[in-house]
């Protein structure tokens, strides 16, 4: 390798630093307004002027409100995440898939009514497409269609993780919960109910 050639390596390593560096700052910030004001209340110039950025580098970033909303979420996710593919039973492995299954819902839809859930809070300001589109949504899907699968059920696991998870998600939930009064704990009961309508029966 040449000298002119270590000294541009050396310039793309300062870059990818740099942004590394940018990305983690303005998340940082992002994180600590949400928790202060609530998502719905923070908006990208206060986010960068708090990351001390200009708005152009949050936005070559995150592209948008949304991106910056999506890559805050994924991070929220994490530890839900990890609690459902290597945390304990039933949730995590070791149960059935069908307890497994019915853990997750009724987790989800109890993060749903707790207001105090992050992930919950920012799921709630990023339309539909893109939430389910996001690494953490991608992983839920996947995580329910494997457990229909590994239930035996016959049948488009892709497109049931779809209904089950639109049953278990915040427009559904929260509709029924302020608009019709219905207490999570019918919620969760009747997410239990459809696992086990679903679940095919033993011997078969």
């Amino acid at each position: 390798m040449t000298e002119t050639q270590d000294h541009r390596s050396a310039e793309v390593t300062a870059e990818r630093s740099d942004a590394a560096r940018n990305r983690a700052r303005l998340l940082e910030a992002a994180a600590l307004l949400v928790a202060e004001r609530g998502a719905e209340q923070v908006t990208m110039r206060e986010v960068a002027e708090a990351a001390g950025l200009g708005k152009g580098t949050l936005f070559r970033r995150f592209g948008d409100r949304d991106g910056l909303l999506l890559a805050l979420l994924d991070d929220a996710e994490a530890e839900f995440q990890k609690a459902y593919t290597a945390g304990p039973p039933p949730l995590g492995p070791g149960a059935l898939p069908a307890d497994r299954l019915t853990a997750f819902g009724c987790a989800l839809l109890g993060r749903i009514a707790n207001d105090a859930d992050l992930g919950a809070a920012l799921g709630r300001q990023v339309p539909y497409a893109r939430r389910t589109g996001s690494d953490s949504g991608r992983a839920s899907h996947r995580h329910v269609s494997t457990l229909l699968r590994d239930m035996g059920l016959d049948g488009d696991h892709d497109i049931l993780a779809h209904v089950l998870l639109t049953f278990a998600g915040f427009e559904a939930a929260d509709y029924l919960r302020r608009e019709r009064g219905v207490p999570t704990t019918r919620l969760q009961a009747t997410w239990a109910d459809l696992i086990r309508r679903l679940a095919p029966p033993e011997g078969a």
